[in-house]
């Protein structure tokens, strides 16, 4: 599992929009978007650039990625 931390999101349309863009990649089978905490926490085989890629297309910034 991976738990990411990211800039940005300030209201539920922004954790749907990180949650879709997350959901897009064929190696997530999970994911748990926390407005609150600023996080996304992902299971799956994604690799931390494919990650940071999908979250930042969607206009986040993602500040760092912690295998937990």
């Amino acid at each position: 599992m991976k738990k990411i931390f990211i800039e940005g999101m300030s209201c539920g349309h922004c954790v749907k929009h990180v949650t879709e863009a997350l959901e897009e990649l064929d190696t997530v089978s999970k994911v748990e978007v926390s407005l609150e905490n600023k996080t996304a926490l992902v299971e799956g085989s994604s690799t931390d650039e494919e990650l940071k890629a999908a979250i930042e297309e969607y206009g986040y910034d993602v500040i760092k990625i912690e295998n937990i």
